[in-house]
């Protein structure tokens, strides 16, 4: 967090950029770049929010905003008719975490720790639910592509939209559960490892600012995409599989490394495994019922995205049961990471 700070000099720069015409790709770089510390510091307000109203009221508040700059730019994406780009950015944000996050915090808590050691139970059950929830979201896709195209133009919307609610039920028993239970399933109840530093008023201050901020850099966002994508010669898909999500969670992957140098593999998996279920449960299906105020979204994926979302999880499984790893294995994730992300820059 002390380095974030250093980025928000982009701020006015991005706003600067896109008002005065700059070059599309260097616009588009610096709003992201402005958006990774704000999102940074509307985590750690969440949290310190979370060490004054204790576990319960906290878990909630972090369950809501733990993806709240993903929920946000996806809400822009929406609304300018980019829906493409929001399934992707969803769908890469659930491979960031299992792939580039927990293979980033296995490598580099294998490389100080030599062999990593966790507890088993505690994340097989959110991995599990991370599994039920990936094939409730292919459940769609798999109906859309057996079915003739005629029929599919005319009751796919009502099949996704059947698919978000139940999703989304699925979302608030889960965190009731965790709430009953103490069984932390979507990777929010690490309050105690968090020095608090702001007081309660500054974090509800600095939670508001942060939201405006996102909200305004998340539209500037969204209307450089195309430009710069044209100029660039990058693909939409690219930027919104790789590109945007790592905007989106690149200061929760930080936390979950430093988790991880310290050894507390199980705090690294919860917000890994765990954020990528609040996306499946929460941001994708709230995202396709907020497109029924604009033009509905389905939650049809494409082959490519259901294969890797599918493998990606699998192994997150077998890992997470495991209840031991070391830093060849987050190197295989992180591979497997970088060879997806060069198929989307070279093909996608």
């Amino acid at each position: 967090m002390k380095y974030l700070k250093f980025l928000l000099v982009c701020i006015p720069l991005s706003i600067a950029g896109y008002y005065l015409k700059w070059n599309s790709t260097l616009t588009f770089f610096l709003i992201c770049f402005a958006i990774v510390p704000l999102a940074g510091y509307l985590g750690s307000a969440t949290e310190e929010i979370a060490v004054y109203t204790g576990p319960k009221f906290g878990g909630f508040l972090n369950a809501t905003f733990g993806n709240a700059t993903e929920l946000i730019i996806s809400f822009f994406a929406i609304r300018a008719g980019l829906y493409d780009v929001v399934k992707a950015s969803l769908v890469g944000s659930i491979l960031g975490n299992i792939l580039l996050v927990l293979g980033c915090s296995i490598f580099a808590g294998g490389l100080k720790h030599k062999k990593l050691t966790y507890d088993s139970g505690l994340g097989s059950f959110t991995a599990t639910m991370l599994l039920f929830a990936v094939i409730g979201l292919s459940v769609p896709a798999v109906f859309t592509y057996h079915v003739s195209e005629s029929l599919v133009s005319s009751k796919y919307e009502n099949l996704s939209i059947i698919t978000s609610v139940i999703m989304l039920c699925i979302y608030v028993l889960g965190m009731f559960y965790s709430f009953k239970t103490q069984n932390d399933l979507y990777g929010v109840e690490h309050a105690e490892d968090i020095d608090s530093k702001w007081s309660l008023t500054l974090s509800i201050v600095i939670l508001a600012a942060c939201t405006v901020f996102i909200a305004y850099e998340s539209e500037l966002l969204v209307d450089t995409i195309k430009p710069m994508t044209s100029s660039a010669g990058m693909s939409q898909m690219f930027v919104g599989i790789i590109l945007i999500p790592i905007v989106g969670n690149a200061a929760e992957h930080s936390t979950a490394v430093i988790m991880a140098l310290k050894n507390k593999m199980d705090i690294a998996i919860e917000i890994a495994v765990g954020s990528s279920l609040q996306i499946a449960l929460f941001v994708i299906p709230v995202s396709v019922l907020i497109s029924l105020f604009f033009t509905p979204m389905s939650i049809v994926l494409k082959p490519i995205e259901l294969f890797l979302l599918f493998s990606s999880v699998l192994v997150a499984n077998q890992i997470v049961k495991s209840g031991s790893s070391n830093w060849m294995e987050g190197l295989k994730l992180v591979s497997i990471y970088i060879i997806a992300a060069a198929g989307f820059f070279i093909i996608g």
